[in-house]
């Protein structure tokens, strides 16, 4: 059955909250503002439950950046609401999802990054706190450009600093931190 208007509503509205809260707000991201501001990211909704079904609508995303003016749509984040909840089985969708990417010849044009409700970084234990850099609302698939890529880390002279920064960051916060930051209740 097909998302309810209401339900595409919520899902965009929690996904942009994150974006511009987290991503922007936090500046996790110091090249996201850009394409926000100018209104070039397409939010597309997955409404697949399995891989398969992910893997058909990721295609046609892929496709859809690939054929569109990056002056309308520099970047996509296709937001899985309904598969992929298990972290383990996100991270096999990556997989496939870079082997599209090769099958497609995309590989090169596009990248694709990965966020996830349960993201956590190897060697990292669930809860720490460096996992947050990466946490979206839903399973996410950003699909970027890499030339934009390249000339975001051009004009951004500290790029490969990023990561490093980031981890401060959120160190930093701390986890009740990043729940009034993000506006989600405290958990007792």
């Amino acid at each position: 059955m097909p998302l309810s208007a209401e339900t595409r509503e919520s899902i965009l509205s929690a996904t942009r909250h994150w974006l511009t809260r987290a991503v922007i707000g936090l500046n996790l991201c110091p090249f996201a503002k850009s394409v926000h501001v100018k209104d070039q990211i397409r939010y597309a909704i997955s409404e697949a439950t399995n891989l398969e079904g992910v893997l058909v609508d990721l295609e046609a995303e892929l496709r859809t950046l690939a054929d569109a003016d990056p002056a309308d749509v520099d970047t996509t984040l296709l937001i899985i609401p309904d598969a992929l909840a298990d972290f383990l089985e996100y991270n096999d969708c990556l997989f496939f999802a870079d082997r599209m990417l090769k099958q497609m010849r995309l590989e090169g044009e596009l990248q694709i990054a990965s966020f996830h409700p349960r993201y956590q970084f190897d060697g990292t234990a669930p809860d720490d706190i460096e996992n947050y850099t990466n946490r979206a609302p839903y399973p996410v698939l950003h699909l970027l450009r890499e030339a934009s890529i390249e000339r975001a880390v051009d004009a951004f002279p500290d790029a490969a600093d990023i990561y490093e920064r980031n981890q401060e960051t959120m160190q930093r916060l701390g986890l009740d931190g990043w729940r009034k930051w993000m506006g989600a209740p405290a958990e007792d």
